[in-house]
């Protein structure tokens, strides 16, 4: 793995990792040992099985923060037909879960597009962690969950990891649909 790689888990809290190659190579008895990697973070695709679908609500991200998300979309394993853009100032009433049957979690960039999507007050300190509503005025239930902004992120880098735990947990509500 190239050290901008490993920088990139690092800063997301990910500091075990193990090549899927490398645990096929290995004898049987140091197989059994070895620390293999969180399934969470690296998925064949032959044995992909998706979760669901992410919906990021926010601004689309440009240079950097285009970069991050990137990094974000491949190391939680989500191909492009997973996941979308949405504007905050869309009409959420015309927001519909796609045809193929799965659920949908909703991933807010910031703490006034977690207040617009969900009519939450509170400010973001009080919306992580927190697993919220889509404000769409439908029949079916959308979680949502809100993080910071990846502008943020790009500015104090130490939230990174407050980010991934983010992501985790609107993986572990999708996973729970």
């Amino acid at each position: 793995m190239s050290n901008t790689h490993s920088h990139f888990l690092k800063e997301m809290g990910i500091t075990e990792w193990t090549h899927k190659d490398a645990t096929q190579k290995m004898p049987p008895a140091q197989l059994a040992d070895a620390k293999l990697p969180d399934a969470s973070t690296q998925v064949p695709m032959q044995d992909k099985v998706s979760l669901g679908n992410w919906w990021f609500f926010g601004v689309p991200p440009q240079g950097d923060a285009q970069i991050l998300f990137q990094n974000m979309t491949r190391v939680l394993g989500l191909d492009s037909q997973e996941w979308s853009w949405k504007k905050p100032t869309d009409p959420l009433s015309q927001l519909r879960a796609p045809d193929n049957g799965l659920p949908v979690v909703a991933f807010a960039f910031g703490g006034s597009v977690a207040q617009k999507i969900t009519g939450e007050k509170d400010p973001l300190p009080q919306l992580r962690e927190t697993i919220l509503a889509l404000n769409a005025g439908s029949d079916e239930d959308i979680p949502v969950v809100a993080s910071f902004d990846l502008a943020h992120i790009l500015s104090k880098p130490k939230d990174k990891s407050l980010l991934w735990q983010d992501l985790l947990l609107a993986k572990s509500v999708l996973q729970s649909i």
